[in-house]
């Protein structure tokens, strides 16, 4: 995207120091589209390239903070990223460039940033969440990511080791549990829950304080505890589960469950997800 193309997916704000991504398609819960993955990331282009921004808030329109990625928009192929996803390679590569880089440019973007999370953060919801350095919930936020009924992996990159420790972890994706906000700070997913009105507040309040440290200093401090997750491996497990997921994601099971869906539509997704498939 240019520079000066109007966002259709997202909103984008500066007040400030502080500068806002907004999830904009609260019809969908904020499930993340081709068109939304793409403008997030043009707008870190923005924020990077403004020196009064100091702090991002990704926030999300609506109830919820975001449902996940857009399988309908998959299920359809009506983007030429998803008819890739026809061949292992293809799937391969569209998850490489529009899920694996574009989080990880969140996770290293050079200004710290804060998620403001209410209603369902599930999946790829969790993900883009994680990859934030800071997480504000409302008192209505529930993580969960229902993906292994689904022949999934725990999505794209398995951050709930990292966030809940191994053996919650387990539980949380095999059992396909869902945290509620007081569980999530009290298991350190988030930093603060507040009331649901409270939430862009408190986000706020958060960006402002830290806003008042001198960026230099900011991205130091954010860079050496990154490569301290780093030095204890979290970048290579990444991309081991990331190419074990691939591997999962083309076994027969799991073509098998992609034909039924196709067939079945979001109806399908929803009995799975569910259990009652």
């Amino acid at each position: 995207m240019s520079a000066t193309e109007p966002f259709e997916a997202i909103r984008y704000d500066v007040d400030g120091a502080v500068a806002t991504i907004t999830l904009d398609r609260p019809d969908a819960a904020n499930a993340q589209n081709t068109r939304m993955i793409t403008e997030i990331d043009a707008a870190l282009d923005r924020a990077d390239a403004d020196d009064a921004v100091r702090v991002v808030i990704v926030a999300g329109e609506g109830k919820h903070f975001s449902a996940g990625h857009d399988l309908k928009e998959i299920l359809d192929g009506t983007t030429e990223w998803a008819r890739r996803r026809d061949t292992p390679e293809g799937k391969l590569h569209h998850e490489q460039v529009m899920y694996w880089d574009k989080c990880l440019r969140l996770r290293d973007f050079r200004k710290p940033t804060i998620a403001a999370v209410q209603g369902a953060c599930a999946a790829a919801g969790l993900m883009l969440a994680t990859m934030c350095d800071l997480i504000v919930a409302a008192d209505d936020a529930r993580f969960s990511n229902p993906v292994a009924r689904m022949t999934g992996v725990g999505v794209e990159l398995l951050v709930e080791p990292w966030e809940l420790g191994p053996r919650k972890a387990k539980e949380f994706l095999l059992c396909a549990t869902t945290i509620g906000a007081a569980d999530a700070e009290r298991l350190g997913l988030v930093n603060k829950v507040v009331p649901r009105a409270e939430l862009a507040s408190a986000a706020r309040e958060m960006a402002d304080a830290i806003a008042l440290v001198p960026p230099v200093t900011a991205a130091a401090i954010k860079e050496s505890i990154n490569q301290m997750l780093d030095a204890q491996g979290q970048r290579e497990s990444w991309r081991y589960h990331f190419m074990v997921h691939q591997f999962v994601s083309n076994s027969a099971t799991a073509i098998a469950a992609t034909d039924a869906r196709k067939e079945g539509g979001m109806d399908a997704v929803k009995r799975e997800q569910s259990g009652d498939a």
